[in-house]
Order: structure tokens, then C-alpha cells, then sequence
């Protein structure tokens, strides 16, 4: 190789200087390095640093010696570029090449061996003609930045697609120590979580890099290779050394599921079992329908709902399905399947039609989207059909208010003023109606803000409402009682006595804000209210 010469046959200098090409020489940088392409190859791609290249050459010094050629020893030559193992020419070369190409390099003093030459062939500041046939590269990657994972190549994989850290795949491999000792390997496959990770950290960084169906070589040093538990076993003896180093794991990725943390607390799972059509995904008020199937931790079933012949349909965001069931359907696709995993966080108050789930951790659900027909978005809507919608997430809401669920009831008013909030285009009647619809939905989440705690939330609610109508009794009240619980008594005071002006009569309702309040709330607003109704 160029790093080392030696006297070989002079013929194939003539061969060089006689052979035609269709290609001139072309410079490679700015260092003097050129190349004349002899034949071209049968790729786009060209290698990268870092990659072990496999190349056949043959060279001599211009207009003096021959160097050492692989043709003539009867094998390849291998070397990882852009490493320093080769003189520089080269590595800035071999870098251009594609696969299957053949082409001649003339190499500066400055990218070969200087001003001291490679006694005794290469004199000081020569001149080198290489010619170098690209026969292959195996692509070598540092997946950590410091050595501690190198990845190389060996059989590329399907698609673009990579596994996530959420993501289950499926992977065979064998691992070895520094001795060639086999440890651990799986020939029909094992499944693990890529979060979680399995025999040890370098499986889990090295995946997250591959395609479906690729097969990679893996150079594991330092604490990468290191396992401490139980998954490490040798076939070879049943037993492993313990804290063992690997050097060598040889890791092929057969498949996996892609796993959606639905909530991002890792409360709803979607692994996906066949993947949907499309890119459209049910939204708020979607009509679906579904196939499922819910077994308990111990597969029993619990639930069963739809079938093909008949699908089970329902609207999202109507509480008719589990809440967990129902976040992970939203982020399904037409004819996805998926086993969904659902915590008790999310079935909270959901009877299903074998029971309770109060006492149930955990849900498993095998979903299948059948179908879906998207909610009309409200900028596709004219204005008839706006207020229309309002109405009737408002009425959804008064339901959810009176069935005491005043968390989607919120949601409900909060949907409903969306539709109009925008009313530049409403005729006059239209606007007049949709004003009423505004004030009386703000009105009634301002209930629900009260009912769940949100009390600065409930006062900005009010707010506008009287901006809206300055003398809406019901809005100071809200909005006073919302002041009481923030302890803006001063506030609370100048509701009280607004409302109280507007309507003298209705002062049963000041003793029922200041009942309603804390000890030393109430004594203070008490005092208040009795020498203002006394007045």
C-alpha cells in the first residue's frame, strides 16, 4: 500500500500512459490532487469518513519507479478513510469515488510523502500516479463520539424509518468477549422496549440507528459493553463472567412496533400491530368506528365492542368509551390496528359493561380503526352552520353541567365559543344571536371554573362577560365569589355593591357568598354585607 513501497514490474507504467479515457484530468480541492476517471461507476454514493473501503491499485512514482500493487499480490487492500492509515492523496481520493469505479490520481509531494520521500523508491518532493479500482466499502459510524460504540455496515436495511426510544423491536444477535467467547445470543429473536434497553446499553444506542432488516457489526469498549443482569447468559456453559466487557456484538434488527406514549407519562400506550392508511387522524367530534377487544393483567376479557360486520361507532369527546381508549384512537389512522395499554389514571368513573374498573390497574385493548368522518372545521363552516355547532356544544355542555362533570363541561363552552368567535361576516341577526351564545357560554364555564377550583380563571371569564353586558348580575356574583376565594376582598366589595345597586332585591345572594367563604372571610364580608343591606 502507498504508506509502504517496494520494487514490483515496470509494465504497468506503460499500461498507464497508453490507456485511452473519455475523461480528462480534473482537480480534486485546492492542493493539487487530480483524478481521471478510466470507468464510472454504478452508484451515486461515495463513501464517508470512517468507512472501510475495500479498493485493488497499482502505482508508480512520475517518470520513476513502480510501487506496490495489490493486482500483483493477488488480493485486496482494506483501510478506513479519512483515519490517517493512508497517505492523504488518498484519503481525499478514495473519498470521491463510487462503487465499481476505476480512475487514476496524480498525488502532490504535499499529499504524499513530502519533502523527505519514502526511501528508496519515493525520492523527496515526488510526484505519484495511483490508479484504484472502488470495489466496496463497509460504512463505519462512532455512534457515542468517543469510540465507545463503532458501528459497522453489513447488510443496509429497508426504508428510511428508524426506532424510536419509545418504540418494541425485535432483534437477533450474537455477542462476544475479548477471547471470541460467545456470551449471549438470540438466533430466533428477542423483543425489548428500546427505553429500556437489553444485555447492555450498547444494544439499545446501536438500534435507534437502524433500518428494518439491517444487519451491523458492533465494536463495544468501556461501559457500553458492560452487563450486570440476569438477560446475559451464554449458551455455551449457562454461565457469564460477571460485569463482563463486550468487544463484539453482531446485531441484526428483524422488525419492531412503533409506540406512541399517548400522554407522555407512559400512562396510555399505542403500539402499533398494522399501520393505517393515510396521514388524517380523528379529531374533536369525529364519528368513528371501531373494533375492539379489553382483557384484564391476567387476559381475561372484560369488554368486547363492534365487530366487521358491524363496527361499534360513537363521537369522540363524548365520554361514550374510556378516556384513555379514546386519546389513543385520536392518534390513529383508517385502518391502523394497535394494542392500546391504559392505567387507571385514565378510566377513572367509566363503567363498562361487565363492571367497574375501580379496581383494575391496568387495561389492554386491541384496537382496530375501521373508519372515520372528520368534524367539519369551523373556517369551512358558513355562518348558519357556526352558531348551529355553538348551540350544540352548548347544550353538550349544559348535560355535562347538570350530570356534574364540570371538567368537560368547561370544554364543551370553551369548543362552542370558538365557533363564533370570529363574527366579522354574521349578519346583524347573526351577531345579535351570536352575542347571546358568547355571554352565556362564558357565563356557564365561569360555573365550571368556580365548581373546579380555577378561581382567577373564573374571575377573567366574568370579566368578559361584563364587557360584554356591564349589568349582568349573575357575572358580578360569579366574579365576587371567584374575588372571595383569591382573598381580593376589595374586589369582592365592589361586585357586591354594584350588584346590589342594580338590583336592591336580589340581596339573599350576598349572604350566600359570604356563608359560602372561609372563617375569616366570612366574618369580614358578613360584616359588610349586613351594614350594607341595613343601610
Amino acid at each position: 500500500m502507498p504508506m509502504a513501497v517496494s520494487h514490483l514490474s515496470h509494465s504497468h507504467q506503460n499500461q498507464l500512459k497508453t490507456e485511452d479515457s473519455q475523461f480528462s484530468f480534473k482537480e480534486i480541492g485546492n492542493e493539487g490532487l487530480t483524478k481521471r476517471i478510466l470507468r464510472k461507476g454504478v452508484s451515486w454514493q461515495t463513501p464517508f469518513s470512517g468507512d472501510e473501503v475495500e479498493v485493488h491499485f497499482r502505482g508508480h512514482v512520475e517518470n520513476g519507479a513502480s510501487l506496490e500493487s495489490s493486482y500483483d499480490k493477488g488480493f485486496t487492500f482494506r483501510f478506513k478513510l479519512g483515519q490517517c492509515e493512508v497517505i492523504k492523496g488518498w484519503d481525499e481520493g478514495v473519498a470521491t469515488m463510487k462503487k465499481g469505479e476505476r480512475a487514476i490520481f496524480k498525488i502532490p509531494p504535499n499529499l504524499a510523502y513530502g519533502e523527505e520521500g519514502s526511501p528508496p523508491l519515493v525520492p523527496p518532493n515526488a510526484t505519484l500516479v495511483y490508479e484504484i479500482e472502488m470495489l466496496s466499502w463497509s460504512t463505519i459510524r462512532d455512534l457515542t463520539g468517543d469510540g465507545g460504540i463503532m458501528k459497522k455496515l453489513i447488510r443496509e436495511g429497508e426504508g428510511w424509518a428508524t426506532p424510536r426510544e419509545d418504540d418494541e423491536v425485535l432483534v437477533k444477535y450474537e455477542a462476544r468477549l475479548e477471547n471470541e467467547m460467545v456470551v449471549s445470543k438470540s438466533e430466533q429473536g428477542v423483543e425489548f422496549n428500546v427505553s429500556d434497553g437489553y444485555l447492555c446499553p450498547a444494544m439499545s444506542i446501536a438500534v435507534k440507528t437502524m433500518r428494518k432488516g439491517e444487519v451491523a457489526e458492533l465494536a463495544v469498549r468501556l461501559f457500553y459493553g458492560q452487563s450486570k443482569n440476569s438477560n446475559m447468559t451464554t449458551d455455551l456453559d449457562g454461565v457469564s463472567p460477571p460485569d463482563s466487557n463486550l468487544t463484539s456484538i453482531k446485531l441484526e434488527l428483524v422488525s419492531w412496533k412503533v409506540v406512541t406514549d399517548v400522554t407522555g407519562d407512559k400512562k396510555i400506550l399505542k403500539k402499533i400491530k398494522k399501520v393505517g392508511e393515510g396521514f388524517d387522524r380523528p379529531n374533536e367530534g369525529s364519528q368513528v368506528k371501531v373494533i375492539y377487544l379489553c382483557k384484564g393483567e391476567d387476559d381475561t376479557v372484560i369488554e368486547r365492542k363492534g365487530s366487521e360486520e358491524e363496527p361499534f361507532e360513537f363521537t369522540t369527546q363524548e365520554e361514550q368509551v374510556p378516556e384513555g381508549l379514546e386519546r389513543a384512537i385520536m392518534t390513529m389512522k383508517k385502518a391502523e390496528q394497535a394494542l392500546v395499554i391504559v392505567h387507571a389514571e385514565y378510566l377513572c368513573g367509566y363503567n363498562n359493561s361487565q363492571g367497574n374498573t375501580a379496581n383494575i390497574k391496568v387495561l389492554y385493548y386491541e384496537v382496530e380503526l375501521v373508519d372515520f368522518v372528520k368534524e367539519k372545521p369551523f373556517w369551512k363552516m358558513n355562518t348558519e352552520e357556526k352558531i348551529e355547532a355553538c348551540e350544540r356544544k352548548k347544550h353538550d355542555g349544559n348535560l355535562l353541567f347538570k350530570a356534574e362533570n364540570f371538567m368537560h363541561a368547561s370544554k364543551k363552552y370553551e369548543k362552542a365559543v370558538k365557533y363564533i368567535e370570529f363574527d366579522h361576516s354574521f349578519s346583524e341577526d347573526e351577531k345579535h344571536r351570536s352575542n347571546t351564545l358568547r355571554l352565556s357560554c362564558n357565563l356557564n364555564n365561569a360555573a365550571c371554573k368556580l365548581k373546579l377550583g380555577e378561581y382567577i380563571e373564573a374571575s377573567r371569564l366574568c370579566t368578559k362577560v361584563l364587557q360584554q353586558d356591564p349589568s349582568n348580575i349573575k357575572a358580578l356574583y360569579r366574579r365576587c365569589q371567584a374575588y372571595m376565594k383569591t382573598s381580593d376582598l376589595e374586589k369582592a366589595e365592589a361586585d357586591i355593591k354594584r350588584a346590589l345597586t342594580i338590583d336592591p332585591n336580589n340581596r339573599y345572594q350576598a349572604l350566600s357568598i359570604a356563608f359560602s367563604s372561609s372563617t375569616v372571610q366570612y366574618l369580614l364580608f358578613t360584616i359588610f354585607i349586613l351594614s350594607w343591606i341595613n343601610e
